[in-house]
């Protein structure tokens, strides 16, 4: 097919659909558009012959191996069609909303796709943001009526948020039908905008360091290790978002920071960066971030942004980190409120610890000089130097208060070795009086009657392991393992336990199931 039926379609002065042909990208590109338009249906297009092959699947992308689809092929579709997202106007061919659902690159299983195509069948395997494997077009005898069939491994069916999340945006169907940078041209006798508004960057896991024992050798810089929640801050034109480590969208909470990341002088932006509540010594304080959060009195917030992923749409994260932090700070040099550049300390890593011991810092962060951004890595080119032993930790259980103490005497805490949940010990400090009450009145709404921990159940020479007495055992409480806590403590004993561990608050940013426990290389 040739793009003269596209074009019939369409009236350019009234929909901000691409006339134009594009330019081929030099490599082959997929697609998948989420249209809602008389009815909701997936688009799904494959760059070929310098165009866009393209096909309408009413049931969405089969997951299981052998599970075929009806795919119905219309006309090709330009290029630059790709990158299309946004309202068709009502009364147009295809009115309706259109989201970039998926994208990415596709592999041929032969040397002749297009030839395949034509004769009716084509294997190929994709790899995109949301689908990754292989899949066939095979034609019927029908014509325009093809079969999408998965081929390969079964894959797991996308989230349902991730569903009503557009590749390109990062906005869900609704926030793109509502969304003011498309419009039919004639309203209010305008022309149509030449240019739609910049998106939104697309979320990004955040990079990991790695636990290590002492500095290692090579050309490193140095940190400050903070105390608090780590977040990316998003940009892209009128838009900001801020997201945990897991997505959790904290804008609400920290207006403040929203208000900064709007002022950044960029069209688009990705920060990486910690949140962080400063003590009167100018120090990060999780526990002050956390009593606030517990609807305590609000501290000073900060966000300290130490890397830079995105800026008015190039991708950085391939740069050695050097210049992705050259460029960063002279993204922060004219004032960005309450976002703050963390500037490296230095290389050397000892003079550094000493001086971090003596005003109470939590520990250092090296990085290589020459790294690039591993999205979700913990790949050892970045790591953790501890002064304090400090993590995170999964609450299973909790004991009966005991004295004057009310609601609750310790909680119950442990971590994930081979999907099993493992006893650390118990935690019985840290906790003020709106604390207990707070976890107490969760606890009542996760309760559970068995113990989550594998390591419990087991009697030893009269004792349950972990500290944890035969007549205590009885009178433990259990609840299901979603909650995060963090904890401070002195060391691990011989025996897996935590010694003189304190309860710091909870870990809203942090997934149970990923909870391991930390040990340095």
């Amino acid at each position: 097919m040739s793009l003269k039926e596209y074009r019939a379609k369409r009236n350019f002065d009234e929909t901000q659909e691409p006339a134009t042909k594009g330019s081929p990208s030099g490599q082959r590109r997929f697609v998948i558009q989420k249209h809602a338009a008389s009815r909701l249906h997936y688009d799904f297009r494959l760059e070929l012959g310098g165009t866009l092959k393209s096909w309408a699947v009413p049931k969405g992308i089969p997951y299981e191996h052998g599970e075929k689809r009806l795919a119905v092929q219309v006309e090709d579709h330009p290029v630059a069609y790709a990158d299309f997202e946004g309202r068709i106007p009502q009364g147009q061919y295809g009115g309706g909303t259109v989201m970039v659902w998926d994208r990415g690159t596709f592999e041929a299983q032969t040397k002749s796709p297009a030839k395949d195509l034509a004769g009716g069948k084509l294997h190929f395997t994709l790899h995109g943001e949301k689908l990754v494997g292989e899949w066939y077009l095979v034609r019927l005898r029908e014509g325009d009526q093809w079969l999408l069939i998965r081929g390969g491994k079964n894959m797991k069916p996308v989230s349902q948020r991730l569903d009503d999340t557009s590749a390109l945006s990062g906005q869900t169907m609704k926030e793109l039908a509502r969304d003011d940078r498309v419009w039919p041209s004639k309203l209010a006798g305008k022309k149509r905008a030449k240019s739609p508004a910049v998106p939104l960057p697309r979320f990004v896991e955040p990079m990991k360091a790695k636990l290590v024992e002492r500095p290692p050798s090579g050309e490193w810089i140095y940190e400050i290790k903070f105390d608090g929640w780590r977040a990316l801050g998003l940009k892209g034109g009128t838009q900001t978002r801020l997201l945990s480590r897991n997505e959790t969208d904290l804008g609400a909470k920290f207006p403040e920071i929203m208000e900064s990341l709007a002022h950044v002088d960029a069209k688009s932006a990705i920060l990486d960066g910690e949140i962080v509540a400063l003590d009167p010594k100018g120090r990060s304080s999780f526990q002050l971030l956390q009593a606030y959060d517990a609807g305590g009195r609000r501290p000073a917030i900060f966000f300290y942004a130490f890397d830079l992923l995105e800026c008015d749409g190039k991708n950085l994260r391939s740069l050695p980190l050097g210049d992705r932090k050259r460029k960063l700070k002279q993204l922060l040099a004219g004032g960005a409120g309450v976002i703050r550049f963390s500037d490296a300390l230095g290389g050397e890593a000892e003079p550094l610890l000493t001086q971090a011991r003596k005003i109470g810092l939590e520990g250092l962060i090296g990085k290589k000089v020459d790294s690039k951004y591993e999205a979700g890595r913990r790949s050892g080119v970045w790591i953790k130097l501890k002064i304090q032993s400090e993590q995170e930790f999964v609450i299973g259980g909790y004991t009966e208060p005991e004295g004057t103490r009310k609601y609750f005497g310790s909680v119950i805490v442990g971590y994930y070795k081979d999907r099993k949940l493992l006893c650390a010990g118990k935690v019985g400090t840290g906790f003020d009086h709106k604390m207990l009450k707070s976890l107490f009145a969760h606890f009542g709404k996760i309760t559970r009657a068995a113990c989550p921990f594998v390591n419990l159940p087991e009697e030893r020479s009269g004792r349950w392991g972990q500290g944890i007495t035969t007549t205590e055992m009885k009178r433990c409480h259990w609840v299901k393992p979603t909650m995060v806590c963090q904890v401070k403590f002195r060391e691990w004993t011989r025996d897996d336990r935590l010694r003189q561990p304190v309860f710091l608050g909870l870990r809203k940013d942090k997934v149970a199931r990923e909870i391991v426990r930390e040990k340095a290389s």
